[in-house]
């Protein structure tokens, strides 16, 4: 049950993302702890990235993250499985050389767990024009991963092995473009577009659909999901920030998606951040409101095991909607330098996230005993929904 953390790496991202056109990262640190709980899972683990500049024309950067899992979510438990943990590390490295107002940038990411495995490469180029009020840019990532699973260990049950019959490859290709825009001294305005084409075993090994109980319906049964072999997604966004006369800034933005498995979706942000005149404080809100539909093949109960080609009931491809509340804080410890380090600042940031399905339902119902007051049938469950807490708190110190 492949877990939640694409989110935290979302927001993660910001610390890596490359430079501007014509201006190198600055030469910087950062040591970051993440903790995602919700939905039955629980992730949390370090990073630390390094930033170094050269010869005021080539930068490097090198990132260590760490994920480390204890699941029972809703999946886990419909499955019959127990609680399981595991430990993913993440290691990524990228290099940086200006030449006048273009910059080149090329990243290696690698990431490693007991049943999966995963390498990108990624290439971008990017060049101001107009005297610097207009950026384009472009980029390129493939990716390469290894799809595995853990099973039983016929000598010890309580242990649990890699699957040694059990290797699929999954090969991914990116392609994006970027515009911003400098459109006032106080507004910037930013374009981008995205394609993601993936070929390969795209379905989770441990995940299930489930069906109608053939002799009893009003239970069901299970079966591993079957998906297609690939998928084109297309996203295009739209952001913009005001920045204000006392130094503050207010944001928003909005993103489509849409696929060929037939999922379309959409994202809404607004947020304001704030300086405290007087203080080394600045903080930052905003509300993130995200809706998509389901796949083509997707169910939350089929009427029979051989109902269609492609069956899958993973939440993800359900029609669902999210809400996300933003807080941070950012204080600066060092207003002037200290030996080698010119600055400093503390970050902590607090996400609160609710999910609400339209037709995903909680199977748990359906499988208590017919005499509980709480049971449902199959296919009458209520729907579920649940909420998670994100906290980052990280350091980030420029040298």
């Amino acid at each position: 049950m492949r877990r939640p953390h694409a989110f935290i790496l979302l927001l993660l991202a910001a610390l890596a993302l490359p430079a501007f056109a014509g201006v190198l990262p600055e030469d910087r640190a950062d040591l970051l702890y993440h903790r995602y709980e919700g939905g039955g899972v629980t992730i949390h683990g370090p990073s630390l990235l390094v930033r170094k500049t050269m010869a005021e024309k080539y930068s490097v950067n090198a990132n260590y993250y760490m994920d480390m899992v204890t699941s029972a979510s809703i999946d886990v438990e419909v499955s019959g499985a127990s609680e399981y943990k595991e430990e993913r590390n993440q290691y990524s490295f990228g290099f940086d050389y200006l030449r006048g107002k273009t910059t080149y940038s090329l990243s290696y990411t690698n990431s490693d767990e007991n049943d999966y495995q995963a390498s990108t490469t990624s290439f971008n180029i990017s060049q101001d024009l107009f005297g610097d009020l207009t950026t384009i840019s472009m980029g390129f990532s493939k990716g390469d991963d290894t799809v595995g699973r853990t099973i039983s260990d016929p000598d010890n049950p309580d242990r649990r092995i890699v699957d040694p019959n059990f290797k699929e490859d999954v090969d991914r290709w990116s392609y994006r473009v970027g515009v911003s825009q400098i459109l006032t001294r106080n507004m910037i305005l930013a374009l981008g577009l995205e394609v993601i084409t993936d070929e390969g075993y795209l379905n989770n090994p441990y995940r299930s659909f489930r069906y109608y109980d053939p002799e009893d319906d009003l239970h069901f049964r299970l079966a591993t999901e079957i998906y297609p072999h690939t998928r084109t997604s297309n996203a295009a966004s739209l952001n913009a920030r005001y920045f204000l006369p006392w130094r503050a800034a207010a944001f928003g933005g909005y993103r489509y998606f849409t696929d060929t498995w037939g999922i379309d979706a959409n994202t809404f942000e607004v947020g304001y951040m704030h300086p405290l005149k007087g203080t080394p404080w600045t903080f930052e809100a905003s509300i993130r409101y995200y809706s998509q539909g389901n796949a083509d093949f997707y169910a939350d109960i089929f009427d029979r095991v051989d109902q269609q080609n492609f069956m899958g009931r993973d939440k993800e491809l359900s029609t669902f909607a999210s809400q996300t509340f933003h807080l941070s804080a950012s204080y600066e410890f060092l207003s002037s330098s200290w030996k080698f380090i010119k600055k400093g600042t503390l970050n902590l940031s607090y996400d609160r996230m609710q999910f609400d399905y339209d037709d995903y339902r909680d199977a748990r119902y359906s499988m208590l005993p017919t005499d509980d007051p709480n049971f449902r049938a199959a296919g009458a469950e209520p729907f579920y929904s649940f909420g998670a807490n994100v906290i980052q708190a990280f350091i980030s110190v420029w040298f």
